[in-house]
């Protein structure tokens, strides 16, 4: 008995140090708990505006924790790591340019890393844009991987699929949404199976008795309207005016047509010889459409052509303030321009 009593006196100190220890670690797991718990409901350090997150391909949660905690935004990257193990999304982070907004926490992090909605970035397309100036803006948007740099027109359209196309007027204007790193061209094919699309079902409804033999002419009759439009309500008048031309066997003679034509000679003035030197989209020379559109045009000049107004009008002028005055006989127009152009009563 002596004995056993002495083992268990010797014992003694030995289980109070087990017991110690056990709530020296009993509390540090509470607090490392309690530590994780705060670390979930406290936002990054994010300012009013948020920020942009790329997330590069093949890069870990783990990476991308010591990342942001390198730049100030996450207290303690560890956590974060192990928020992605616990909850099964380590391995589904997904690649791209993410917006993190102010008062973001942890896990609504991990949620949009997670959720593939990746920054969208606008395109806009102007009607009344050449092909030049779409592209130029095209390259000027610093968001785009740029793959067309000393591409002529001939090999975009090969790149297209659309071999032997003129580029002109084939891309719908509107504004677009891509990612960073859209390739340009991939802009263009969106914009081009718009047109496309636009331009046959519009072509399916249109007005059965058109002086048009297929929806490429449509396309550049649009154009021209879309040129002359100053007010969107007057599109379906213009588109009117020339159609009744075009039945009547008058040349269009209009003026958008011609300064095409001059390309870069064109200083900002039309002049009277001008209008009488030939080119192939000179309107004032040649019978019919020129040979390809002049400009986007917008979806609703398209649709104006096909639909042209009802009337009697074969001559329009310009008030100066973007509407136009609609004349039946040339000696109405002529006293419209010599008041609305010329200044004159």
């Amino acid at each position: 008995m002596a004995v056993n009593a002495g083992k268990s006196v010797l014992h003694r100190p030995l289980v109070l140090m087990l017991l110690t220890l056990a709530i020296a670690v009993a509390g540090a797991i509470g607090w490392l708990y309690l530590d994780y718990q705060r670390f979930l409901r406290t936002p990054l350090a994010l300012d009013s505006e948020g920020r942009n997150l790329e997330v590069r391909p093949g890069q870990s949660l783990s990476g991308l924790a010591w990342q942001l905690h390198e730049e100030g935004l996450l207290a303690h990257p560890r956590y974060l790591a192990l928020l992605g193990r616990i909850s099964g999304e380590a391995g589904r982070i997904q690649a791209g340019e993410f917006h993190i907004p102010a008062g973001a926490t942890p896990g609504q992090l991990l949620h949009i890393l997670t959720s593939g909605r990746v920054v969208q970035y606008p395109v806009t397309l102007i009607a009344g844009w050449t092909i030049q100036q779409l592209r130029a803006h095209l390259a000027e948007q610093p968001f785009l991987d740029h793959t067309l740099d000393g591409v002529d027109d001939a090999e975009l359209m090969q790149r297209l699929e659309r071999p032997g196309q003129h580029p002109e007027g084939w891309f719908l204007p509107d504004t677009y949404h891509f990612p960073r790193g859209t390739r340009d061209i991939v802009v263009l094919r969106r914009a081009l199976q718009a047109m496309e699309r636009h331009l046959e079902q519009n072509w399916e409804r249109r007005r059965p008795d058109l002086p048009l033999d297929s929806p490429y002419e449509a396309l550049i009759l649009a154009s021209i309207v879309e040129k002359e439009t100053g007010i969107p309500e007057e599109r379906a008048r213009i588109a009117g005016v020339f159609v009744r031309r075009l039945e009547r066997g008058m040349r269009l003679q209009t003026d958008p047509t011609v300064i095409y034509g001059m390309g870069d000679a064109f200083d900002g003035n039309i002049r009277r010889r001008d209008l009488r030197t030939d080119t192939p989209y000179n309107t004032y020379t040649r019978g019919g459409l020129p040979p390809t559109p002049i400009a986007l045009p917008s979806a609703e000049a398209v649709t104006a052509v096909m639909h042209p107004a009802a009337g009697e009008a074969l001559y329009f002028v310009s008030r100066g303030d973007g509407s136009h005055v609609f004349s039946a006989t040339l000696q109405e127009h002529n006293r419209a321009v010599r008041r609305y152009q010329l200044n004159r009563p």
